[in-house]
């Protein structure tokens, strides 16, 4: 990860896919873990976490709200309700 990714901005973070957030969180994570990042470094790859793992997240309860489970009706008709 470059100096350049570590400045990302909201809007660039929100154009991201779920995958590719949870990808670049997984860097940090282990950037982090690894302690080689100054304190300085530090704090800007946990606030750089913070906001990925939030728009994961985001896209999490997005999807699980479109998500609903087929429901068959009393009178055997075929309706949706949201999963719960």
């Amino acid at each position: 990860m470059t100096e350049n990714d570590l400045q990302m901005d909201d809007a660039a973070i929100a154009a991201l896919s779920f995958e590719d957030a949870l990808g670049r969180l997984e860097h940090v994570v282990r950037q982090l873990e690894s302690g080689e990042a100054s304190l300085d470094s530090s704090i800007t790859l946990y606030t750089l976490g913070e906001k990925l793992r939030t728009h994961c997240q985001q896209r999490l309860d997005d999807a699980k709200s479109r998500i609903e489970k087929i429901t068959v009706g009393a009178d055997g008709k075929l309706g949706t309700e949201p999963l719960d």
